[in-house]
């Protein structure tokens, strides 16, 4: 074999009897499998240490295994790719499904799979197993195909997708959260959560089913928070065996051999591109994309230090002024209706007053003009725009209402996390001061339990206003607004 297990000798067929010794090898492991199939393949400490807890899998010592990596260090082609097939040639018989966050990544799993068994070095290894032509009586299309005469399928689909009336000896997720839109959506963590209880796990057959779920973290309450929070609060429920890797070594489990701070992969991530990385993400896309650990240590997105030293009596009166509006209609508890005003001047931000009230959707009126009559004309008045006809009719109704003031909605595309960067990046920087009020205390606080916070209106209110006064109708990144 071409490539080779780091600190060991790579195979070379010098004969026939040397040929079959190592077909044997390959016949035995996974990770000797995947080198004597894809002859490129660089293995790392880290492949060898999840293809020893997927032969675990297979060999039923294992039924709950969790696998986190950062992006691009190998987790697919592992998973997804050479242990479905190797499981097949051991095993022709099992029934496999195998899950994505969407049906085409799925399917490009899945030819992967097909690619692998009906290749030459495969059927060396496992003349037994082998598909059907694109037709005839055994099925094979892109998502799906049939082990010739010995009962094994295999199903990949759409986190989303329909698997019903399908059963399976291994269920298989890899990476049900496509991007960070999807990681701040509540209710899409919620409908991948329902489809992993009502679809997913009631597919695995008997007590021998396993699943496996390999993921990069988005976020805290993802499927995998979420399935190790049950498994912590209830002894009952599926206990996992978790292999998290780290890109920076950080935590050091009894798994992993390196020290404090070395890379993971240092032949293809060294250090210094990891930093790299690291420089240009941001902490909480670091933490959680390649640390997996979603909410970033020593607390939120927001650092009490950065306010530390940066309070005063009175912003310039030159400066410019925005104030911008997170509403919500909820008298009898709930959300609070925020309106944060930010100025600006040289190059300095100031927070220079925060409404906060829980009021009813007459209140929320009175109380956005009030606090505009307070500000005066020369201070633009903001409000994130609601999707749909609705958010258009309230925007419209309060546009009459604020006739002489400088007031518009705002359209916002990207995530809360995304939208609170640009701000978030200059309190980072110490560019950003706070006038001394009785407000100062609550919106430190909530902006420091932030993204993990019970409430974020005051972060909302603040993006909005600080994004409207800074960007105009300018884009930046993910984030869109448009005055």
């Amino acid at each position: 074999m071409k490539g080779s297990l780091a600190g060991q000798a790579p195979l070379v067929a010098l004969d026939v009897e040397l040929s079959e010794v190592e077909r044997d090898l390959a016949r035995r492991s996974l990770i000797t499998f995947t080198l004597y199939t894809r002859l490129d393949y660089e293995v790392n400490w880290h492949h060898q240490l999840v293809a020893r807890k997927l032969d675990d899998v297979l060999e039923g010592r294992c039924r709950r295994l969790i696998i986190l990596e950062p992006p691009q260090n190998g987790k697919s082609e592992q998973v997804s790719r050479r242990f479905p097939a190797y499981a097949l040639g051991r095993k022709p018989n099992l029934r496999i499904i195998a899950m994505s966050y969407g049906d085409s990544l799925a399917q490009d799993m899945s030819r992967g799979v097909q690619r692998i068994i009906d290749s030459r070095e495969y059927q060396q290894l496992f003349p037994g197993t082998s598909l059907a032509e694109r037709s005839g009586k055994d099925k094979r299309t892109q998502g799906q195909f049939d082990v010739v005469r010995k009962g094994g399928c295999y199903t990949a689909a759409g986190i989303m997708g329909a698997i019903t009336g399908k059963t399976a000896d291994i269920g298989i997720i890899d990476d049900p959260i496509k991007n960070r839109a999807e990681a701040e959506s509540e209710t899409y963590r919620s409908r991948v959560w329902e489809q992993y209880r009502s679809a997913f796990a009631p597919r695995q057959f008997g007590t021998g089913g396993a699943m496996v779920i390999c993921a990069t973290r988005w976020h805290e309450d993802d499927l995998v928070g979420r399935l190790l929070k049950l498994a912590s609060s209830n002894s009952e429920a599926d206990q996992w065996d978790v292999v998290s890797l780290e890109a920076i070594a950080e935590t050091l489990p009894p798994y992993d051999p390196r020290q404090a701070g070395q890379a993971l992969w240092p032949a293809k991530y060294p250090l210094s591109e990891l930093r790299r990385r690291r420089a240009s993400l941001g902490e909480y896309d670091w933490s959680a994309l390649y640390q997996q650990r979603p909410a970033p240590s020593g607390g939120g997105l927001f650092k009490d230090e950065w306010f530390a030293g940066k309070f005063v009596d009175a912003v310039p009166v030159s400066a410019r002024r925005v104030r911008g509006w997170d509403t919500a209609s909820t008298q009898a508890g709930g959300d609070w209706t925020v309106g944060v005003k930010v100025a600006e001047t040289d190059g300095l931000f100031f927070v220079e007053s925060v409404q906060r009230q829980q009021l009813g959707p007459h209140g929320v009126d009175k109380l956005i003009l009030a606090t505009a009559e307070l500000d005066g004309q020369a201070c633009g008045q903001r409000e994130e725009r609601e999707g749909g006809s609705a958010g258009l009719a309230v925007i419209d109704a309060r546009t009459r209402t604020l006739a002489g003031f400088s007031y518009a909605g705002v359209s916002i595309t990207g995530s809360k996390v995304t939208r609170s960067a640009p701000f978030r990046s200059q309190c980072e920087a110490g560019n950003v001061r706070l006038k001394r009020a009785p407000w100062n205390a609550a919106y430190v606080t909530e902006l420091c339990a932030f993204p993990s916070g019970v409430h974020d209106d005051q972060v909302d209110a603040s993006s909005c206003a600080f994004n409207a006064l800074t960007l105009g109708t300018r884009q930046v990144g993910d984030y869109g607004i448009t005055i």
